[in-house]
């Protein structure tokens, strides 16, 4: 009966405050959730979990050594995936990596447990940027991967100690040297012989996650792999 009468009462909101799609911005009818199914029917999914070779893990080869990395979709300038992503990031959308998070974690099932990951690690975000946005998008979707594959997430080993500029205008080089020093690490040894997933948003140069890598493989024993929602390519 509360589920009728709940049901009931978003139904006579949304007539006030209809409930759009993050990707489209269309109106989402009975039972759609932030995003519609026309949208997630289409967007630009890359299979690259499926694909050892991919261009994410490609990017890497030769700057740091990974079991595996991929991305659940590609991002293009002016496209639905670049408005979901503006919208997790600047709209105060956590919600929204939760479900993307959940969505990808069931693609993703196979490949993570038969590689024994052991802990998920969301890319961090420094205090002052977390205290502007209030969340940190990154470990909202590591939360929404770890609902699927039943593995744990910590915030508390890889820390950002240092604010960076932008990296929006840098070029390859000047983004790795942008995330010099950038991060440090925490309680490493409860990290030792782990196999670590690395969470973040989207992979353009792959500088900030190639920082965090080379941090945590300095622990003994610590394989690192990555996986990211979107790759800018």
């Amino acid at each position: 009966m509360l589920h009728v009468v709940k049901q009931y009462a978003e139904d006579f909101l949304s007539l006030f405050f209809p409930k759009v799609c993050c990707a489209c911005g269309k109106h989402l009818i009975a039972y759609e959730n932030l995003l519609c199914t026309a949208c997630i029917y289409n967007l630009p999914y890359t299979n690259f979990h499926l694909q050892p070779d991919n261009p994410v893990a490609r990017q890497f080869w030769g700057r740091v050594p990974l079991v595996y990395a991929c991305a659940f979709l590609y991002f293009h300038k002016h496209t639905n995936v670049q408005d979901l992503i503006h919208q997790l990031k600047y709209k105060n959308k956590p919600e929204l990596g939760h479900l993307i998070g959940r969505m990808y974690g069931k693609v993703l099932h196979e490949l993570v447990h038969s590689s024994g990951t052991d802990l998920l690690i969301p890319v961090p975000l420094h205090h002052s940027r977390l205290n502007e946005r209030g969340y940190n998008q990154s470990n909202c979707i590591a939360v929404g991967l770890s609902s699927v594959l039943e593995i744990p997430v910590s915030e508390k080993y890889l820390l950002r100690h240092k604010a960076t500029d932008t990296q929006t205008h840098k070029n390859r080089f000047s983004r790795f040297e942008n995330m010099t020093e950038v991060f440090t690490l925490e309680h490493a040894h409860e990290l030792e012989g782990k196999h670590i997933l690395l969470v973040d948003d989207v992979v353009t140069t792959g500088a900030t996650l190639e920082a965090c890598a080379s941090m945590l493989l300095t622990i003994p024993g610590v394989r690192v792999s990555i996986v990211s929602i979107a790759f800018a390519h």
